[in-house]
């Protein structure tokens, strides 16, 4: 037993578990909302929470599976010795030999179907609706790296994210936990979509040259210029926080919703971090209280990985902190049922 629970434990992290947070906090968020709905089930949530988590790490590893099959983290890993800027921690367990693609194969296997029983039960009480969204999610995901469409490899793998984490996981999350679909619920899901992008897009700006010499086009390199590249991220790290503005000002959100402005400073922050890394320019990489918990930075600095990390861990935060707080206020407008 112990070992059976040893191996589920390292293929979750395998799995990058520390990326949940991407998937996790925009369905609790989804779920608070449908809480204050008079249909909202308990269990109905539950279940699909479970299979969202799950869904979450078995693509991926599908991910490190087709990126494995072009040797992605190898080529990165030549770069790096090369002296090029490249992120290089991709698949170690596979390429430090703990673990053998067959093993990946059949986790990958295990996690998806997991989260395949988990959308049936959904299915079946939830209806028709429940099985369009989980198709167009499978297919994504699946597509997101894999053949034939390999999208991250042609500039849409920034929308790609963004849709699936926001907007088709909100929405059948808060579907799945009370039956409804809800337009306030799909202008969140909008906001919590371009925070998401704005991770993914912040990495492909900062891996730009390691992606061009893998003949990898992200949305970053479709954008070319600097200035296009800045106002790309001026979009994904503002407009969450106008299109929030306009929400509570026609009426749509509740005006608790605006704490999230107390993150603005972090949206700063970041679109300034990146301005310096276009213009080659040495960012000021000093940790602050209100950027967020920055993982064991010391080693990032130890490891030459902290001028990614800044940013990278900015953009999650930023994220995280989102939904944490609409998540908070949904909870206190259920309590006293404004």
């Amino acid at each position: 037993m112990n070992g059976i629970i040893k191996n589920i434990a390292t293929w979750v992290v395998n799995a990058r578990w520390i990326a949940l947070p991407q998937s996790v906090l925009p369905a609790l968020l989804a779920i608070a909302m449908a809480a204050r709905t008079d249909d909202f089930s308990g269990w109905m949530a539950v279940i699909a929470l479970l299979g969202i988590i799950c869904a979450h790490l078995g693509m991926n590893l599908a991910d490190d599976y087709f990126d494995y099959q072009v040797k992605s983290g190898e080529v990165r890993t030549t770069m790096a010795s090369e002296g090029m800027r490249a992120r290089i921690a991709k698949y170690p367990y596979l390429t430090l030999g703990h673990a053998t693609v067959k093993e990946l194969r059949v986790a990958i296997g295990i996690f998806l179907l997991l989260a395949v029983i988990c959308g049936c039960v959904v299915l079946f009480f939830r209806g028709l609706p429940t099985l369009w969204l989980m198709l167009t999610g499978g297919f994504l995901g699946i597509s997101y790296s894999g053949k034939p469409f390999h999208l991250s490899y042609h500039g849409w793998g920034e929308p790609v994210i963004g849709v699936m984490f926001g907007p088709l996981l909100m929405t059948g999350i808060y579907y799945a936990s009370c039956g409804q679909f809800d337009i306030d619920l799909a202008l969140v899901s909008v906001m919590v979509g371009l925070l998401v992008i704005n991770i993914v897009y912040s990495h492909s700006v900062l891996d730009i040259e390691a992606d061009r010499k893998m003949n990898k086009k992200t949305f970053a390199q479709i954008l070319r210029t600097d200035r296009a590249q800045l106002i790309g991220s001026a979009v994904f790290n503002f407009v969450p926080f106008l299109l929030m503005l306009v929400g509570v000002a026609c009426g749509w959100l509740h005006v608790g919703f605006l704490l999230v402005f107390l993150l603005l400073p972090m949206a700063i922050s970041l679109f300034r971090s990146l301005e310096q890394f276009v213009h080659h320019k040495e960012a000021d990489l000093t940790i602050r209280f209100w950027m967020g918990p920055m993982g064991k930075w010391d080693d990032y600095c130890k490891f030459g990985v902290g001028w990614f990390m800044f940013r990278w861990l900015q953009a999650r935060n930023m994220i995280m902190f989102f939904c944490l707080i609409l998540i908070l206020v949904n909870l206190v407008l259920e309590f006293v049922r404004v």
